[in-house]
């Protein structure tokens, strides 16, 4: 399933403010980005998994897409 830059903005946008309450990313930004920089940019967030916590862990596991 291909996502949209929409939905890719969204979850890494989710990724960015984990545990904050405000949006870290401007929706404006889409334009701009091209989806293959969406797809690296979500990629080097998962990357970080290995240094949180086991609940910050699980939170994250829910972006990953298995094939």
């Amino acid at each position: 399933m291909t996502q949209t830059k929409e939905e890719l903005l969204e979850e890494i946008e989710k990724l960015i403010a984990y545990g904050r309450e405000e949006p870290t990313i401007n929706p404006a930004l889409l334009e701009y980005l091209e989806i293959e920089d969406l797809i690296n940019t979500k990629a080097k967030l998962l990357e970080r998994v290995g240094v949180l916590s086991d609940e910050d862990k699980a939170w994250l596991e829910q972006f990953k897409k298995y094939e």
